[in-house]
């Protein structure tokens, strides 16, 4: 287990309240991560990203680093935008 995974286990083991927030905050970064990537994939700056989507650099870094409550049709507009389709999964 690494470093980090074992600073979490404690953290979570100790204080309820970052344990009941770690997960949603986590899906809410990953998905900022996952956008940031696919768009690098895809050769764009967030400049031109925002030119694609007829929107500014800041919406498009804003979504990037607090992609909480992103609506799917936004998520859907990014995707085309990037060449990539849009795929949900509920597991």
């Amino acid at each position: 287990m690494s470093d980090l995974k074992k600073y979490i286990a404690k953290r979570k083991a100790r204080d309820p309240e970052f344990a009941k927030d770690y997960e949603t905050g986590y899906q809410e970064f990953k998905i900022g991560v996952m956008l940031k990537m696919a768009r690098e994939e895809a050769g764009l700056t967030q400049e031109q990203l925002a030119e694609k989507l007829k929107t500014k650099k800041s919406a498009i870094s804003r979504i990037e680093n607090h992609a909480e409550d992103i609506k799917l049709s936004t998520l859907e507009k990014i995707a085309q935008a990037l060449g990539k389709t849009l795929r949900v999964e509920v597991a």
